[in-house]
């Protein structure tokens, strides 16, 4: 793709990095002329030393053939000027960090991919690793439901048992999917079907509509959560 990077901070850095590893023809727009000689010096893609705001720089940064543009400046009003202007310019895929969860509405409005302050999931993930040990990877949905990672232990209820007994033992809840499995050996996940056995060991991908609570932890063999 060809892309149009804003920003070349904490967050632009780093994905500059991992769209140009990608293969992707990446133009950077920096206003800091510093910054904007670091990314050039370290990074194979175009460095424009200008300012986003401008109808002008988004033309030189080549707008009309762009797949997309990531503005990643740490201010909000900079974010959604440049997402304005790329609208206009009829940029197709227009995505933007947003720091003040207040002004997540106002992008939303206009059409824009949203991120929220990378700082705020940054500090939700440290505080779920603390609060939750069990859970290896999770991403919200909604307000209160969740895809998380765990593994199954010796102690687990569930392990030894395919998912059709365990529904019909009422080991695992009826709000709660177990949608991948990832086994010590085998080179792909596999998607469960209710013949499937769960086994020690076994990392788990699994959906609960209402998160993962102490006592879903549990049926995995992960009582630790309680302790915490």
């Amino acid at each position: 793709m060809y892309i149009i990077i804003v920003g070349a901070g904490d967050i632009g850095t780093p994905l500059i990095d991992i769209a140009t590893r990608a293969g992707n023809e990446i133009v950077v727009i920096e206003k800091d002329a510093q910054k904007a000689d670091a990314v050039a010096g370290e990074y194979d893609c175009m460095v424009l030393n200008a300012d986003a705001t401008t109808k002008e720089t988004l033309a030189d940064a080549g707008a009309e053939r762009a797949d997309a543009i990531i503005s990643t400046t740490d201010q909000d009003a900079t974010n959604v000027m440049i997402c304005l202007l790329a609208k206009e310019l009829e940029i197709p895929g227009i995505t933007s960090v947003v720091h003040n969860p207040e002004h997540m509405t106002l992008f939303r409005q206009i059409g824009v991919n949203t991120i929220e302050n990378p700082q705020q999931l940054i500090a939700g993930y440290l505080y779920r690793a603390v609060a939750r040990p069990a859970i290896v990877d999770y991403m919200r949905i909604g307000e209160d439901a969740e895809v998380f990672e765990i593994t199954v232990t010796e102690e687990a209820p569930i392990a030894g048992k395919n998912l059709t007994e365990a529904g019909e033992e009422g080991i695992l809840p009826d709000d709660a999917l177990i949608v991948a499995i990832e086994r010590e050996g085998e080179d792909r996940p596999q998607t469960p079907r209710g013949n499937t056995r769960i086994e020690i060991g076994d990392l788990l991908t699994v959906y609960s509509a209402t998160g993962a609570d102490p006592e879903l932890t549990d049926i995995f063999g992960h009582y630790e959560d309680r302790a915490v």
